[in-house]
């Protein structure tokens, strides 16, 4: 990377005058001026606008690290930071892991060298390092899941929405729910996987069928065809998030198997598009929007100074909600 010094020797003058002819101070005499743009030009030096100041080394920028931009439920999450950063003067930048951790890393590091203000973050695992922010004095925030670190979080009761969820299968006579979820890194996936074997146990069920896939539409056709081709295939499903649900529909819908009459089917985040489906799909729903700005305002406090020394725990409750795919006729 060019930096400004490259520049300052490349125009053959100092740092400063480099600085100040940059930002176009009229003290800076023309000619010298015009010499040490073509400098920058030619070495394809950049500079970093997001420094504020000098004095406190920080931004008005905050990172929202999220593990999977395809899933709808971070939009509303995203929506909510968004909300009340502005409102306090921030500005926010979207960055999507993948559910990758060497994607996740490169953030960090970057909201590290860019001496942001904050990061609000969905670490991929309880493994996520954030030790180079720490070590800036660069607040954290993290939201859906934990990490082994004395950080603010926000997250949902996902054991109680998936114990909910399932319970709702069995009383409406569905014998046999299987359980799709995410990848075992992912805490929410162990979570939602607990809540459905604590389910089981009540009802005095003892097989259980899960599979574990990674968080997407290929992974929930994957699962649901693995579960649907074993001797005693399930006769419901819950499903832990809206899109392995939508593989599930189209491996249902691939062996003419209709939700709500010939399987049940449930899932956690009340995706825009589950209202809309024949039959429309029961949810567990989460309160995306109140996460994200549960999250955001911790982290003004957390800038600010005026939060408490230990870290805050925030958890937020789920709603079920119950529609066609679900209730047996």
């Amino acid at each position: 990377m060019v930096k400004i010094v490259d520049v300052a020797r490349e125009a053959g003058t100092s740092v400063a005058t480099v600085s100040r002819a940059l930002n176009n101070n009229d003290r800076v005499d023309p000619q010298l001026a015009a010499r040490v743009r073509a400098a920058a030009e030619k070495l394809g030096y950049r500079p970093n606008h997001l420094a504020r100041s000098l004095r406190r080394q920080r931004s008005n920028l905050w990172l929202l690290i999220i593990s999977d931009i395809e899933v709808s439920f971070f939009t509303s999450v995203a929506r909510g930071v968004e909300d009340i950063a502005v409102a306090n003067g921030y500005s926010v930048v979207l960055c999507n892991a993948d559910e990758d951790e060497t994607k996740e890393s490169q953030y960090i590091q970057l909201a590290a060298a860019e001496h942001a203000a904050g990061v609000i973050i969905s670490p991929h695992s309880t493994q996520t390092q954030i030790d180079r922010l720490a070590a800036d004095s660069i607040p954290v925030v993290v939201i859906d899941r934990s990490i082994a670190a004395p950080v603010d979080w926000v997250m949902v009761d996902s054991r109680g929405g998936a114990l909910a969820a399932t319970e709702h299968l069995i009383r409406q006579g569905w014998q046999r729910p299987a359980c799709v979820t995410g990848p075992r890194s992912a805490e929410t996936a162990m979570l939602r996987r607990l809540g459905y074997e604590d389910a089981l146990r009540a009802a005095g069920i003892r097989t259980r069928r899960v599979t574990h896939r990674s968080f997407h539409l290929d992974g929930g056709r994957a699962g649901a065809a693995s579960l649907l081709d074993r001797d005693r295939p399930p006769d419901s499903f819950f499903v832990a998030n809206a899109a392995l649900a939508l593989g599930v529909l189209q491996e249902l819908h691939a062996r003419g198997l209709r939700p709500g009459r010939d399987v049940g089917l449930i899932c956690f985040d009340d995706a825009p598009w589950a209202p809309f489906i024949d039959p429309p799909i029961s949810v567990v729903a989460q309160p995306a929007y109140r996460i994200g700005t549960q999250a955001a305002t911790l982290l003004v406090d957390r800038i600010g100074g005026t939060a408490d020394a230990a870290p805050r725990r925030v958890v937020l409750g789920t709603d079920l909600i119950l529609r066609g795919s679900s209730v047996r006729p």
